[in-house]
Protein backbone atom coordinates (compact mmCIF):
# COMPACT_ATOMS: atom_id res chain seq x y z
CA UNK A 1 0.00 0.00 0.00
CA UNK A 2 1.00 3.73 -0.51
CA UNK A 3 1.98 5.40 2.58
CA UNK A 4 -0.93 5.39 4.98
CA UNK A 5 -3.33 8.88 5.18
CA UNK A 6 -2.41 9.56 8.79
CA UNK A 7 -6.08 11.82 8.80
CA UNK A 8 -7.87 8.06 8.02
CA UNK A 9 -5.52 6.77 9.89
CA UNK A 10 -6.68 8.92 13.39
CA UNK A 11 -10.19 8.44 12.47
CA UNK A 12 -9.66 4.86 12.11
CA UNK A 13 -7.81 4.96 15.66
CA UNK A 14 -11.13 7.02 17.37
CA UNK A 15 -13.69 4.62 15.99
CA UNK A 16 -11.49 1.65 17.52
CA UNK A 17 -11.41 3.56 20.75
CA UNK A 18 -14.73 4.45 21.31
CA UNK A 19 -15.79 1.50 19.87
CA UNK A 20 -18.49 3.45 17.86
CA UNK A 21 -19.03 5.61 14.51
CA UNK A 22 -21.44 7.57 16.80
CA UNK A 23 -18.73 7.58 20.02
CA UNK A 24 -15.89 8.49 17.30
CA UNK A 25 -18.18 11.60 15.33
CA UNK A 26 -18.99 12.85 19.01
CA UNK A 27 -15.39 13.08 20.30
CA UNK A 28 -14.28 14.43 17.14
CA UNK A 29 -17.42 17.09 16.83
CA UNK A 30 -17.80 15.52 12.91
CA UNK A 31 -20.79 14.14 11.08
CA UNK A 32 -21.35 10.84 11.32
CA UNK A 33 -21.13 10.31 7.56
CA UNK A 34 -18.01 12.28 7.35
CA UNK A 35 -16.00 9.45 9.88
CA UNK A 36 -17.85 6.52 8.05
CA UNK A 37 -16.46 8.38 4.98
CA UNK A 38 -12.37 8.06 6.25
CA UNK A 39 -12.77 4.70 7.45
CA UNK A 40 -13.62 3.41 3.93
CA UNK A 41 -10.79 5.30 2.48
CA UNK A 42 -8.73 3.73 4.52
CA UNK A 43 -9.93 0.35 3.83
CA UNK A 44 -9.32 1.31 0.49
CA UNK A 45 -5.88 2.36 0.79
CA UNK A 46 -5.11 -1.33 3.02
CA UNK A 47 -7.31 -3.51 0.58
CA UNK A 48 -9.12 -5.07 3.34
CA UNK A 49 -11.90 -4.70 6.14
CA UNK A 50 -11.08 -3.53 9.28
CA UNK A 51 -14.40 -3.49 10.85
CA UNK A 52 -16.86 -6.18 11.39
CA UNK A 53 -20.70 -6.32 12.63
CA UNK A 54 -20.46 -7.69 15.81
CA UNK A 55 -23.99 -7.65 17.27
CA UNK A 56 -25.63 -3.96 17.12
CA UNK A 57 -21.89 -2.74 17.23
CA UNK A 58 -18.65 -3.56 15.48
CA UNK A 59 -15.52 -5.11 16.23
CA UNK A 60 -12.25 -5.06 14.93
CA UNK A 61 -11.31 -7.63 11.78
CA UNK A 62 -8.13 -9.56 12.70
CA UNK A 63 -6.61 -6.68 10.03
CA UNK A 64 -8.53 -4.42 12.03
CA UNK A 65 -6.15 -5.75 15.47
CA UNK A 66 -2.94 -4.91 13.79
CA UNK A 67 -3.77 -1.83 12.01
CA UNK A 68 -5.00 -0.08 15.43
CA UNK A 69 -1.82 -1.69 17.22
CA UNK A 70 0.74 0.23 15.28
CA UNK A 71 -1.95 3.29 14.97
CA UNK A 72 -1.94 3.27 18.80
CA UNK A 73 1.57 3.04 19.09
CA UNK A 74 1.95 6.24 16.83
CA UNK A 75 -0.39 8.43 18.15
CA UNK A 76 1.27 7.73 21.53
CA UNK A 77 4.64 8.88 20.30
CA UNK A 78 2.91 12.27 19.02
CA UNK A 79 1.24 13.06 22.24
CA UNK A 80 4.64 12.51 24.12
CA UNK A 81 5.99 14.85 21.13
CA UNK A 82 3.16 17.51 21.93
CA UNK A 83 3.79 16.92 25.68
CA UNK A 84 7.67 18.01 25.05
CA UNK A 85 7.29 20.74 23.05
CA UNK A 86 4.42 21.68 25.74
CA UNK A 87 7.23 21.39 28.16
CA UNK A 88 5.83 19.03 30.63
CA UNK A 89 8.53 16.06 30.12
CA UNK A 90 11.55 15.65 29.71
CA UNK A 91 13.29 14.59 26.18
CA UNK A 92 14.16 11.15 26.78
CA UNK A 93 12.53 8.29 25.46
CA UNK A 94 9.87 6.23 27.31
CA UNK A 95 9.94 2.54 27.48
CA UNK A 96 6.73 0.71 27.17
CA UNK A 97 6.05 -2.62 28.48
CA UNK A 98 3.04 -4.33 28.62
CA UNK A 99 2.47 -7.21 30.84
CA UNK A 100 -0.24 -9.20 31.18
CA UNK A 101 -0.53 -11.17 35.07
CA UNK A 102 -2.37 -14.84 35.71
CA UNK A 103 -5.06 -13.61 38.32
CA UNK A 104 -4.07 -16.60 40.35
CA UNK A 105 -0.33 -15.44 41.21
CA UNK A 106 0.06 -14.07 44.48
CA UNK A 107 0.47 -9.79 44.20
CA UNK A 108 3.39 -9.72 46.53
CA UNK A 109 5.03 -12.66 43.84
CA UNK A 110 3.93 -10.21 40.69
CA UNK A 111 5.38 -7.36 42.68
CA UNK A 112 8.27 -8.32 43.08
CA UNK A 113 8.65 -9.90 39.63
CA UNK A 114 8.66 -5.81 38.08
CA UNK A 115 10.39 -4.63 40.73
CA UNK A 116 13.41 -4.77 38.24
CA UNK A 117 11.79 -2.98 35.41
CA UNK A 118 11.63 0.31 37.45
CA UNK A 119 15.35 0.26 38.05
CA UNK A 120 16.16 0.24 34.50
CA UNK A 121 18.34 3.20 33.34
CA UNK A 122 15.63 3.76 30.96
CA UNK A 123 12.11 5.79 31.70
CA UNK A 124 9.42 3.54 32.17
CA UNK A 125 5.94 2.97 31.53
CA UNK A 126 4.41 0.25 32.46
CA UNK A 127 0.91 -1.25 31.65
CA UNK A 128 -0.89 -4.31 33.76
CA UNK A 129 -3.87 -6.46 32.23
CA UNK A 130 -4.80 -9.43 34.71
CA UNK A 131 -7.14 -11.42 34.09
CA UNK A 132 -7.16 -15.79 32.67
CA UNK A 133 -4.49 -17.23 31.50
CA UNK A 134 -6.54 -18.13 28.18
CA UNK A 135 -7.89 -14.88 27.67
CA UNK A 136 -4.03 -13.03 27.94
CA UNK A 137 -2.26 -15.83 25.79
CA UNK A 138 -5.10 -14.47 23.02
CA UNK A 139 -4.06 -10.41 23.21
CA UNK A 140 -0.30 -11.81 23.59
CA UNK A 141 -1.29 -13.72 20.25
CA UNK A 142 -2.34 -10.15 19.02
CA UNK A 143 0.64 -8.61 20.02
CA UNK A 144 -1.08 -6.70 22.50
CA UNK A 145 1.36 -7.45 25.46
CA UNK A 146 4.33 -7.93 25.68
CA UNK A 147 5.10 -11.10 28.13
CA UNK A 148 2.12 -12.77 29.73
CA UNK A 149 2.91 -13.96 34.33
CA UNK A 150 1.82 -17.22 34.94
CA UNK A 151 1.53 -20.12 37.26
CA UNK A 152 1.73 -22.53 34.14
CA UNK A 153 3.47 -22.26 30.50
CA UNK A 154 0.99 -22.29 27.10
CA UNK A 155 -1.44 -24.77 27.40
CA UNK A 156 0.17 -26.90 24.37
CA UNK A 157 -4.10 -27.30 23.30
CA UNK A 158 -3.95 -23.52 22.32
CA UNK A 159 -3.01 -22.52 18.80
CA UNK A 160 -0.91 -20.02 19.65
CA UNK A 161 3.29 -19.85 18.93
CA UNK A 162 4.71 -18.85 22.26
CA UNK A 163 7.26 -19.50 24.58
CA UNK A 164 7.44 -20.14 28.01
CA UNK A 165 10.48 -19.39 30.65
CA UNK A 166 10.60 -21.00 34.21
CA UNK A 167 11.48 -18.24 36.28
CA UNK A 168 11.40 -19.75 39.35
CA UNK A 169 9.67 -22.57 41.71
CA UNK A 170 8.48 -22.12 45.26
CA UNK A 171 7.40 -24.79 47.97
CA UNK A 172 3.40 -24.45 49.34
CA UNK A 173 2.74 -23.75 52.83
CA UNK A 174 -0.42 -23.78 54.62
CA UNK A 175 -1.06 -20.72 56.66
CA UNK A 176 -3.62 -20.36 59.95
CA UNK A 177 -4.76 -17.53 61.33
CA UNK A 178 -1.58 -16.78 63.99
CA UNK A 179 -4.55 -17.36 66.86
CA UNK A 180 -5.34 -20.78 65.73
CA UNK A 181 -2.08 -21.73 64.38
CA UNK A 182 -0.91 -23.75 67.36
CA UNK A 183 -3.84 -26.04 67.23
CA UNK A 184 -3.30 -26.72 63.66
CA UNK A 185 -0.30 -27.23 63.94
CA UNK A 186 -0.60 -29.69 66.39
CA UNK A 187 -0.42 -33.27 64.58
CA UNK A 188 -0.56 -31.35 61.07
CA UNK A 189 -2.19 -32.81 58.32
CA UNK A 190 -4.47 -34.76 59.93
CA UNK A 191 -5.47 -31.55 62.33
CA UNK A 192 -7.29 -30.21 59.13
CA UNK A 193 -9.60 -32.63 59.13
CA UNK A 194 -13.31 -30.55 58.89
CA UNK A 195 -11.02 -27.27 59.22
CA UNK A 196 -12.50 -24.29 57.40
CA UNK A 197 -10.29 -23.26 54.16
CA UNK A 198 -10.45 -21.02 51.35
CA UNK A 199 -9.10 -22.55 48.10
CA UNK A 200 -8.05 -22.17 44.46
CA UNK A 201 -10.69 -22.46 41.45
CA UNK A 202 -10.30 -25.98 40.36
CA UNK A 203 -9.46 -24.99 36.74
CA UNK A 204 -5.68 -23.95 38.42
CA UNK A 205 -2.59 -26.65 38.82
CA UNK A 206 -2.30 -25.03 42.19
CA UNK A 207 -5.94 -26.85 43.35
CA UNK A 208 -5.42 -29.80 41.54
CA UNK A 209 -2.08 -30.66 43.55
CA UNK A 210 -4.14 -29.71 46.36
CA UNK A 211 -6.99 -31.67 46.01
CA UNK A 212 -4.78 -34.78 45.27
CA UNK A 213 -2.78 -33.94 48.91
CA UNK A 214 -5.51 -33.53 50.83
CA UNK A 215 -6.90 -37.27 49.40
CA UNK A 216 -3.23 -38.64 49.53
CA UNK A 217 -3.14 -37.61 53.51
CA UNK A 218 -6.85 -38.58 53.67
CA UNK A 219 -8.34 -35.20 54.91
CA UNK A 220 -11.58 -33.53 54.14
CA UNK A 221 -11.46 -29.75 55.21
CA UNK A 222 -14.28 -27.63 54.99
CA UNK A 223 -14.13 -25.87 51.51
CA UNK A 224 -15.58 -22.44 52.19
CA UNK A 225 -15.23 -20.64 49.33
CA UNK A 226 -13.65 -21.25 45.88
CA UNK A 227 -11.04 -18.10 44.09
CA UNK A 228 -9.50 -17.40 41.04
CA UNK A 229 -8.06 -14.15 42.52
CA UNK A 230 -5.09 -15.15 45.24
CA UNK A 231 -5.56 -11.77 46.76
CA UNK A 232 -9.36 -11.58 47.68
CA UNK A 233 -8.73 -15.54 48.74
CA UNK A 234 -6.18 -14.09 51.16
CA UNK A 235 -8.52 -10.87 52.29
CA UNK A 236 -11.54 -13.24 52.60
CA UNK A 237 -9.73 -15.64 54.60
CA UNK A 238 -8.22 -13.31 57.10
CA UNK A 239 -11.86 -11.81 57.30
CA UNK A 240 -13.42 -15.50 58.29
CA UNK A 241 -10.52 -17.21 59.81
CA UNK A 242 -10.05 -19.71 56.93
CA UNK A 243 -7.34 -21.75 56.24
CA UNK A 244 -5.15 -21.23 52.90
CA UNK A 245 -2.46 -22.04 50.59
CA UNK A 246 0.69 -19.59 49.47
CA UNK A 247 4.13 -19.88 48.38
CA UNK A 248 7.04 -20.35 51.01
CA UNK A 249 9.17 -17.20 48.41
CA UNK A 250 6.50 -15.26 50.19
CA UNK A 251 6.18 -16.45 53.60
CA UNK A 252 6.97 -13.64 55.99
CA UNK A 253 4.80 -11.21 53.39
CA UNK A 254 2.02 -13.10 54.35
CA UNK A 255 2.58 -13.40 57.62
CA UNK A 256 2.79 -10.17 58.68
CA UNK A 257 0.56 -9.07 56.18
CA UNK A 258 -2.88 -11.14 56.61
CA UNK A 259 -1.99 -12.18 60.60
CA UNK A 260 -1.23 -15.70 59.89
CA UNK A 261 1.65 -18.47 60.41
CA UNK A 262 2.82 -21.54 58.25
CA UNK A 263 1.71 -24.30 59.95
CA UNK A 264 3.48 -27.10 57.57
CA UNK A 265 4.04 -27.89 53.63
CA UNK A 266 1.70 -29.48 51.10
CA UNK A 267 4.74 -31.89 50.02
CA UNK A 268 3.71 -32.44 46.48
CA UNK A 269 2.98 -29.28 45.42
CA UNK A 270 5.90 -27.24 43.77
CA UNK A 271 4.59 -23.51 42.38
CA UNK A 272 5.84 -22.62 39.22
CA UNK A 273 6.07 -19.21 37.92
CA UNK A 274 6.37 -18.53 34.23
CA UNK A 275 7.31 -15.65 31.68
CA UNK A 276 5.27 -16.13 28.46
CA UNK A 277 6.36 -14.60 25.24
CA UNK A 278 5.76 -14.65 21.56
CA UNK A 279 9.85 -13.95 21.31
CA UNK A 280 11.51 -16.81 21.86
CA UNK A 281 14.92 -14.60 22.84
CA UNK A 282 12.34 -12.47 25.00
CA UNK A 283 14.62 -9.43 23.78
CA UNK A 284 12.20 -6.45 25.24
CA UNK A 285 14.69 -5.17 28.36
CA UNK A 286 11.66 -4.78 30.53
CA UNK A 287 11.05 -8.35 29.99
CA UNK A 288 14.68 -9.40 30.03
CA UNK A 289 15.15 -7.62 33.49
CA UNK A 290 12.12 -9.54 34.87
CA UNK A 291 13.52 -12.99 33.68
CA UNK A 292 17.01 -12.41 34.69
CA UNK A 293 16.69 -11.11 38.13
CA UNK A 294 13.63 -13.61 39.16
CA UNK A 295 16.24 -16.60 38.62
CA UNK A 296 18.98 -14.79 39.60
CA UNK A 297 17.80 -13.57 43.32
CA UNK A 298 14.42 -14.09 44.12
CA UNK A 299 14.01 -17.42 43.14
CA UNK A 300 17.44 -18.60 43.95
CA UNK A 301 16.92 -20.32 47.18
CA UNK A 302 13.85 -21.92 46.08
CA UNK A 303 14.14 -25.39 45.06
CA UNK A 304 13.78 -26.33 41.25
CA UNK A 305 12.84 -29.50 39.22
CA UNK A 306 12.91 -30.67 35.72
Amino acid sequence: MEWPNFNHLFYFWTVASEGSVTGAAERLMVAQPTVSEQIRALERSVGQKLFRRAGRGIALTDTGEIVYRYADEMFAIGRELAEFIDGHRAATTTLRVRVGIANVLPKTVVSRLLQPVFALKERVRISCTEGSVTELISQLSMNRLDVVLSDAPVDPHLKVQAFNALLGESRTLVFAPAAQAAKFSRGFPKSLEAAPFLVPTDNTILRRRLDLWFEKQGIRPSILGEFEDSALLKVLAQARSALFVGPAVIQRDIESQFGVQAIGEVDTAIEQFYAISVDRRFAHPAVAAITATARKSFFSGAPRRD
